[in-house]
């Protein structure tokens, strides 16, 4: 029996979401677990295209903690989840025009499409989802 699929909203910009998000879904996604991402609201602007980890990463002292322990970086995370699993991930139509920006905006090879609210929820019906 294959595994239900995980279905992962990030809403949060904070370092500690981004990076937990990045943690399940790329170990899911290469444990043959199929895997959507949905990047909303402020975490969109963590994906923008050209940012240093400085200025990526906002977080607490935890955040600083993982910037100076040489912790993984989430979007490696993210792309090794892509490239070793199944692992879609999709940008918020609507915080992209909100933030006036189009997927040519964020980082190269992540994001599979920009998508609605309304459409991954109806598909995350078939699987568990997690809110971070």
């Amino acid at each position: 029996m294959s595994p239900s699929p995980l279905f992962i909203v990030l809403a949060s910009p904070e370092h500690e979401k981004v990076q937990l998000a990045g943690m399940i879904a790329s170990v899911a996604a290469v444990s043959e677990r199929p895997t959507q991402l949905f990047v909303s609201m402020a975490a969109v602007a963590t994906f923008q295209k050209g940012l240093s980890a400085a200025d990526r990463y906002k977080g607490g002292a935890f955040s600083d903690a993982m910037l100076k322990k040489g912790a993984p970086d989430a979007l490696n995370l993210f792309a090794q989840g892509k490239m070793l699993g199944d692992l879609k991930i999709y940008a918020c139509s609507m915080a992209l025009d909100i933030q006036g920006w189009t997927l040519d905006d964020l980082e190269e090879g992540l994001f599979d499409e920009a998508a609605g609210l309304t459409k991954f929820l109806s598909d995350a019906e078939a699987g568990e989802l997690i809110v971070l």
